[in-house]
């Protein structure tokens, strides 16, 4: 079957960038970046030593949850003209937990192929290793940083059958296990710490046991994803 296009039209790819290693970058991913019309990016100055290690030089523009439409447009404008575009995130996936979300519909809605160029990303990278037994797994992502409306939505989630996945912060993760304690302590989690950098790290147990050996240290450093298995019975 040909292609829908009778002539050739540009393309919007979204890309999945490292989450730490810059090794695990795709060839294909850093090809499409090299011959990008445009890399539009939820921050220049990450992407930008992405493409410098890479030796790549090329057009960027900001677009980040505050002026995505308005990025947006740019992009377009560069479609229009008949040169491919690529988007990124800070890091891993974009639109999980991240922006792009309103120039993929934009894009898809003046016509414009958008294609991803599958990448890392943190809940794929978690799940892989957690050891879970569960089925289903339901990513959530961050959750509010307002201690009632976090425990409100962490019962809401414990009482489902489903596993899921949570991202947060080093200010926020004692808080949030101290939580997943209170509210289901027999709960089996994997906390993955720093995923794919130097200092990378995994805790797995009882929220209360994960907690007890974070406590401990001075300070929590690097961004946590955390496995938590869903309910039995």
């Amino acid at each position: 079957m040909g292609s829908v296009y009778s002539t050739p039209v540009a393309t919007l790819y979204i890309i999945g960038t490292p989450i730490g290693n810059l090794g695990d970058l795709s060839p294909r991913a850093a090809e499409i970046l090299k011959t990008a019309g445009l890399v539009a990016s939820e921050d220049t100055r990450q992407t930008l030593k992405l493409l410098n290690h890479l030796g790549i030089k090329v057009k960027m523009v900001s677009c980040r949850a505050q002026n995505e439409r308005f990025a947006a447009e740019k992009v377009l404008s560069v479609l229009a003209q008949g040169q491919d575009a690529a988007y990124t995130s800070d890091a891993g996936t974009p639109c999980l937990s991240d922006p792009g979300a309103v120039l993929v519909r934009m894009a898809a809605e003046a016509g414009y192929p958008v294609l991803p160029v599958p990448g890392p990303s943190a809940f794929a990278a978690l799940v892989s290793i957690a050891g879970g037994m569960d089925k289903t797994v339901v990513f959530e992502g961050f959750v509010s940083p307002k201690a009632g409306k976090r425990r409100s939505r962490l019962a809401e989630l414990l009482d489902r059958k489903e596993a899921f996945v949570l991202y947060e912060s080093p200010f926020r993760i004692l808080k949030l296990l101290d939580d997943l304690a209170d509210l289901d302590g027999e709960r089996y989690i994997c906390v993955g710490r720093e995923m794919t950098k130097l200092h990378e790290e995994y805790l797995r147990g009882r929220a209360s046991e994960v907690r007890d050996r974070l406590a401990v240290r001075d300070t929590q450093k690097g961004e946590f994803s955390v496995y938590v298995s869903g309910k039995k019975g």
